[in-house]
């Protein structure tokens, strides 16, 4: 069965963010932190993996980021900080 990720990522605590989906957390994640996507997270250097969650439905997961997309900022700050208080970088505990 597969997994699905909607993931945060932050260029420092209360940073610049990017959401975005994979079904490869670990290697998506890889590849913003090395530089190897172009765009925007390489251009603000967002390579802090903040939030993460897990959907069993590729379907779910897309409309899940649409709409945390179109979040106000504060509705994603709480979000991160109920899971994650200090801005840790999760990837290290994925690793």
């Amino acid at each position: 069965m597969s997994q699905y990720y909607v993931y945060i990522l932050a260029s420092q605590r209360n940073g610049t963010l990017y959401t975005g989906v994979t079904s490869d957390l670990i290697g998506r994640i890889y590849q913003h932190r090395t530089g190897l996507v172009e765009g925007f997270t390489k251009t603000y250097k967002v390579h802090r993996l903040v939030y993460y969650e897990v959907h069993d439905d590729i379907r779910e997961a897309i409309t899940r980021e649409k709409r945390i997309k179109k979040w106000r900022r504060a509705w994603k700050t709480r979000m991160i900080e109920d899971r994650n208080p200090k801005w840790d970088d999760l990837y290290d505990q994925l690793v």
